[in-house]
């Protein structure tokens, strides 16, 4: 089959991929460990799921509005004024099938062909493939541990050309679980719209921070800002929804605009029942949300703990979000296991194969030098799956190159 040029282009997310992997070995009988999954391992909150039973019961089957039910973009509108300290108007909100899509939506209304996203390297996976679908060209910034991966303006000035459109930020981060200061934010912002920049703020992850530390957005900086700032969010990561798919951006409206009608001509309106169990977790409390971040929070430091006691692996400790990126690239050029590891795809596949625990490897966010290790799954498989780590490297480095 010819299919388009485009399409050939494009990359399969190196996460779900794994997943199905893994979902695959367990099929078969296998027992592997996942730490792949960038989602929640807790249940969505009783009192969300029994709004959502409400609305099927009650009907709420039909098509919505393309850009949300009046209902809960009223209740996003809320949240943002409440929580972040901006203001946007229903008018100015898109609701759509995940952040995922909206992130996308986002940069299609955007991107003319050949324009500019600088996206600061590690990344999420999808950022890079939705640039190129919008024919865009993404311009990574790269960081690394020393500095936390976390870039600074004279990193975007160093990047900036004259077809430059957009600068993609996410923080707390996928997949280093880096966090910017209030203080380091505003410079990269003020700098970016200053150079006439929009600026896409990814903060899915915004309420699983650790150590006192506290999320910033943005558009929080000043109304000078709003008129070239998007801040995308959504309910998997907090309210742990990721099959419920959900997500939505708030803008300056001239984008919500071209971005609505870019969703009239794909998906319409996201999933009504869905919809409506958005709005009861807007307006519910947080005891959940506070009682998973702990246990998070439990399994973050023994886990960075443990691989920090591997030889040849270092790890930061995250700030949030729900992974750690630690750097495996002291064990290149050792035979292990009567394999040669060059990269990141050759430990993880090793590691998979010999080990029967699963790793994302680090290449497939910017970075070959680390693996993604989502700690989103029980402590009991996290001290199993650093047990099978240690064992294999332990046994298996014969020498190095």
């Amino acid at each position: 089959m010819a299919t388009s040029n485009i399409v050939n282009k494009i990359k399969p997310s190196a996460t779900l991929t794994l997943n199905s992997k893994v979902a695959q070995l367990k099929s078969d009988g296998v027992s592997v460990i996942g730490f792949s999954a960038g989602e929640p391992d807790f249940d969505t909150p009783e009192e969300i799921k029994i709004s959502a039973i409400e609305a099927l019961k009650n009907g709420f089957t039909k098509y919505t509005p393309t850009s949300g039910i009046p209902e809960l973009k009223k209740a996003i509108s809320e949240k943002l004024l409440k929580e972040n300290n901006v203001s946007y108007s229903p008018q100015q909100v898109l609701v759509s099938c995940g952040a995922k899509q909206v992130i996308y939506n986002c940069i299609l209304a955007l991107c003319n062909d050949g324009d500019e996203v600088l996206i600061p390297a590690p990344y999420w996976v999808s950022y890079p493939e939705q640039v190129t679908l919008a024919r865009g060209k993404s311009v990574f910034i790269e960081s690394s541990d020393e500095n936390d991966f976390k870039i600074t303006k004279d990193d975007i000035e160093r990047n900036i050309t004259d077809k430059t459109k957009i600068l993609i930020i996410n923080s707390p981060n996928n997949p280093t679980g880096s966090l910017y200061t209030e203080k380091e934010l505003y410079e990269i912002v003020q700098f970016a719209i200053n150079a006439g920049l929009y600026i896409i703020s990814d903060e899915i992850y915004e309420k699983i921070i650790y150590d006192g530390e506290k999320h910033v957005s943005p558009a929080s900086f000043g109304k000078e800002f709003f008129e070239k700032l998007i801040t995308v969010n959504g309910f998997s990561k907090t309210f742990s929804m990721t099959g419920w798919r959900i997500g939505y951006a708030a803008g300056p409206i001239d984008v919500i605009k071209a971005a609505t009608l870019i969703q009239d001509h794909t998906t319409s309106g996201a999933n009504s029942i869905t919809q409506k169990a958005a709005v009861t977790a807007l307006q519910g409390d947080e005891k959940t949300i506070t009682n998973m971040v702990k246990e998070f929070d439990k399994r973050r430091t023994y886990i960075v703990e443990r691989l920090n006691n591997i030889d040849g692996i270092t790890c930061m400790l995250p700030k949030g979000a729900f992974y750690v990126f630690p750097n495996i690239s002291s064990l290149y050029n050792r035979d292990i296991c009567g394999q040669k590891v060059t990269n990141s795809v050759d430990l993880a596949n090793l590691v998979l194969d010999k080990a029967k625990t699963a790793f994302v490897p680090g290449i497939c966010f910017g970075s070959d030098a680390h693996l993604r290790i989502s700690y989103a799954t029980s402590i009991e498989n996290i001290e199993e799956g650093m047990n099978r780590l240690e064992k294999l490297l332990n046994e298996g480095i014969e020498h190095k190159g």
